[in-house]
């Protein structure tokens, strides 16, 4: 059986660094955002579910048009809401077919929103990446180019980052004052431990 393992943190907290240190660790990792921006193009029954909701502007040549989609669910979080409800069980889906085919030890679902979406119900274990607030602005700042303000906006709109870390079932602090990859490679160890465990 391969472990189930979560991976989440807010905006800039540094969870696809970690992620990718799993991956060069022979892990495989699931990135939902990435695979829900694909699903968005390809599913067909998702397609026509956000057109019904959003209005055929979404797409355009067959495509997500990403900015449209944007400049509506970031200024109306009912509209972000109802845009998630489409999206998640869809990806929610999509990354159990993709867990049932792996064969390492453990494999990793990588998503900013575990919780909200309800996706730790269905993993064994969720690790939390965590940051200071100010080094997260700026990491998002330079990332995204966005402004401070508008990272706090979209801040405001994920879950608590203290009760989300509560939630997890191991914590790495991406501060920049400890080194990242001895912090990785020791939950590494442990997660391998754990996946020789009988069930």
């Amino acid at each position: 059986m391969v472990l189930k393992v979560g991976l989440t943190g807010g905006i800039g907290s540094g969870k696809s660094t970690v992620a990718r240190i799993f991956e060069v660790l022979g892990i495989p990792v699931y990135y939902a955002d990435a695979e829900a921006k694909r699903l968005m193009n390809e599913d067909a029954g998702l397609k026509q579910n956000i057109i019904k909701h959003f209005g055929s502007e979404t797409y355009s040549s067959g495509l997500l048009n990403r900015s449209y989609i944007s400049s509506i669910v970031f200024n109306d979080p009912a509209k972000l809401e109802l845009l998630n409800s489409l999206v998640h069980p869809a990806t929610k889906h999509d990354a159990e077919a993709w867990m049932l085919k792996q064969t390492s030890p453990y494999a990793i679902h990588e998503a900013a929103l575990i919780f909200e979406a309800g996706v730790n119900e269905r993993l064994d274990y969720v690790i939390g990446v965590s940051a200071p607030q100010p080094l997260r602005i700026l990491r998002a700042v330079e990332r995204d180019g966005m402004t401070a303000e508008e990272i706090l906006k979209r801040m405001k709109q994920q879950m608590d980052e203290d009760e989300k870390m509560k939630r997890c079932d191991f914590i790495v602090i991406n501060d920049e004052q400890q080194l990242l990859i001895p912090l990785v490679l020791a939950l590494h160890q442990k997660l391998l431990a754990l996946s020789k465990q009988p069930a």
